[in-house]
């Protein structure tokens, strides 16, 4: 019981890593548009910080543009500042009631950088599994001195959890590749 209970929860903790990890990466553009870049930028509501998705309609124009149109015509302007303060280097450009966003090309220079932060997010996404692992085969050692599992068992769990570790790491791997083809890709 033990055992079967501490694997479930080590697999549930891995999962939402790689859960993490990939919000990780979508927030890394490449120089295609998506309306996910613009999911963490705050607009100025009336004194208020909100996001963006509350404040207005986001929509993909095209591959290369992204539309704003705020629910209010007043906030055009409001949107437009957040967007171009965001750290994110776009230039939007308002037309009339809504924000025209066009996604600048990436050069080689800032595709190498990005896949520089890439790396980092997954390393950082590794790290954070084998601390699951370590975590999860410390409570079986515990279990093992109070008398809780066998020694067997806890040999058969721990090689379990080392298997649940490869597969979740060769997940990050996988998604790395990815992204680094994705970002690469002209």
């Amino acid at each position: 019981m033990v055992i079967a209970e501490l694997k479930k929860t080590t697999e549930q903790k891995m999962d939402k890593s790689i859960q993490a990890f990939k919000g990780d990466l979508a927030k890394v553009r490449t120089g295609r548009a998506h309306t996910g870049i613009l999911d963490h930028v705050m607009v100025d509501y009336y004194g208020t910080p909100m996001p963006i998705n509350q404040v207005a309609k986001v929509v993909l124009i095209d591959a290369r543009t992204i539309g704003v149109t705020p629910f209010e015509k007043k906030m055009a302007q409001a949107v437009e500042k957040a967007i171009r303060d965001s750290d994110l280097g776009l230039n939007p450009a308002a037309q009339g009631e809504s924000v025209r966003v066009p996604m600048p090309a990436l050069t080689e220079e800032r595709r190498k950088e990005l896949i520089k932060v890439v790396r980092h997010e997954a390393e950082t996404a590794r790290v954070a599994v084998r601390n699951l692992r370590r975590d999860a085969i410390q409570h079986l050692k515990e279990a093992l001195k109070k008398k809780e599992v066998s020694e067997n068992d806890e040999r058969r769990a721990h090689d379990e959890v080392q298997k649940m570790t490869d597969r979740h790491i060769a997940d990050i791997d996988k998604l790395l590749q990815q992204k680094e083809a994705e970002l690469l890709a002209v």
